[in-house]
C-alpha cells in the first residue's frame, strides 16, 4: 500500500481513510486522534477523541466537560485497531501527555510525530525514537540558525540577572502549558527556593501539573499581591501579558521571553524584551536533522515551519521529502491571548 493511501492531507487536517480519523484536524471532525494539548493541534468539537490521558484532560481544563461527544484515553505503548489500521503512540518528549502517532496498515507504518523535541525536560516523558518507513516531521525551528543549546544556562542567565537587580521584578513570558512548568522546574533545579508568582492565566495548567506529580515548589498568584512585595521576584505570565497594562503593578520590570524564536535578536528588540531565554520545547536544526537520520525512514514528509529548507537538507541526504503544506498549525507562543475566563483581573 502506498503511503498516501494510509495518511493523507486534506481541509481538514491529516486523514486516515482506512482507519476513518483525522490526526490533530483543524475542523471538527467525527473522529480525531490527538497528539498535544496546545490549541494549534487540540480543538474542541469532534465526535470522538482519542488522545493520551494528559492530553485529554488539558482539553477538558480548557474547553469544559463537553469539548468532545466521546473520550478514549491509550497509554504510550498501547496499540489498539481502527478500522484497517493499528494505532500506537510514543512520547514526543515536547509537553506532558504529548505523544507520537504511529499508525500501521499492512506492513507501512507512518509516524506523525506533532510537536517534539529530543531535548532534556523534566516535566514530561522523553522523546522516544521510533522505527518507521515515512516520518512526518515539524519544522517549527527548521533552518540551521536554529541551535537552542542549554536551556539551564538561560535560566542560569535569569536567576543572575535577579541577583543583579533585587529591586526589580522578573517578568517572564512563556506559554501556558509546558513551557512555563517547565521553567519552573529548571528554576527549581538550579536551587531557585523563593515562591515563584504566576499569572491568572497559569494556575489551572500549572495546577494540573502539580497534581500530576511534577514538584515545582511553592507557587503564588500575582493577583492580590503588593508591587513592593514583588521586587526581587520571579513572575510567569503568558507572552501577551508582558507587554500590556498589566504589568504595572511590577516594580520595574525586567520583561524576559523564554522561547526558541529567542535566537534571532531581532525578534527580542521588536518585542521590547530585555532578557531573552533561548529555551524551546521543539527540537532546534540538530535535533530535527538528527531525529530524521534516527528512524531510519526513506520518506519524510514535513510540515508546520520552515518546510522548504528541511524539505532540500532531506533530499541532499538521499531521502525522499516533501511538504506537506497543510494550515491552521503555528506557533502558540507567538499567538496565545488569554480567554476571559482565564485572564487575571
Amino acid at each position: 500500500m502506498r503511503p498516501q493511501d494510509i495518511l493523507l492531507p486534506v481541509a481538514s487536517g491529516l486523514c486516515c481513510k482506512p482507519g476513518g480519523f483525522h490526526i490533530d484536524p483543524v475542523r471538527p471532525v467525527e473522529r480525531a486522534v490527538i497528539t498535544h494539548g496546545h490549541s494549534d493541534h487540540a480543538r474542541p468539537g469532534h465526535g470522538a477523541v482519542l488522545a493520551t490521558q494528559e492530553t485529554l484532560d488539558m482539553m477538558r481544563l480548557r474547553y469544559g466537560e463537553n469539548f468532545a461527544g466521546s473520550t478514549q484515553a491509550i497509554r504510550y505503548g498501547e496499540e489498539i485497531r481502527l478500522g484497517d489500521v493499528s494505532v500506537k503512540f510514543h512520547p514526543a518528549g515536547h509537553v506532558l501527555g504529548s505523544a507520537q502517532v504511529a499508525v500501521t496498515c499492512k506492513d507501512t507504518c507512518i509516524v506523525a510525530s506533532g510537536d517534539y523535541k529530543d531535548a532534556p525536560d523534566p516535566t514530561c516523558t522523553p522523546f522516544e525514537l521510533v522505527q518507521c518507513d515515512v516520518f512526518i516531521t515539524e519544522a517549527t525551528f527548521g533552518l540551521p540558525v536554529f541551535r537552542h543549546g542549554d536551556a539551564a544556562d538561560e535560566v542560569n542567565k535569569l536567576l543572575a540577572s535577579v541577583a543583579l537587580f533585587p529591586e526589580r521584578a522578573h517578568l517572564v513570558g512563556a506559554y501556558s502549558l509546558g513551557k512555563a512548568q517547565r521553567v519552573i522546574k529548571l528554576l527549581r533545579q538550579a536551587g531557585y527556593a523563593a515562591p515563584v508568582y504566576l499569572h491568572g492565566a497559569m494556575e489551572k495548567i500549572t495546577e494540573y501539573y502539580q497534581s500530576c506529580g511534577i514538584d515545582l515548589g511553592e507557587l503564588r498568584p500575582v493577583k492580590g499581591a503588593k508591587k513592593a512585595a514583588l521586587a526581587g521576584t520571579i513572575t510567569l505570565a503568558p507572552p501577551s501579558a508582558t507587554s500590556d497594562l498589566w504589568t504595572r503593578r511590577f516594580p520595574d520590570p525586567v520583561t524576559a521571553f523564554a522561547s526558541g524564536w529567542m535566537r534571532v535578536r531581532a525578534r527580542a528588540r521588536q518585542r521590547g524584551i530585555e532578557l531573552p531565554l533561548v529555551i524551546s520545547d521543539h527540537a532546534d536544526w540538530d535535533g530535527l536533522t538528527a531525529t530524521i537520520a534516527a528512524t531510519g525512514a526513506g520518506e519524510i514528509w514535513v510540515t508546520h515551519g520552515q518546510e522548504d529548507a528541511l524539505v532540500h537538507w532531506c533530499q541532499s541526504e538521499g531521502l525522499q521529502a516533501r511538504p506537506l503544506d497543510l494550515v491552521g498549525y503555528g506557533d502558540e507562543e507567538e499567538s496565545e491571548a488569554p480567554t476571559s475566563d482565564e485572564a487575571e483581573a
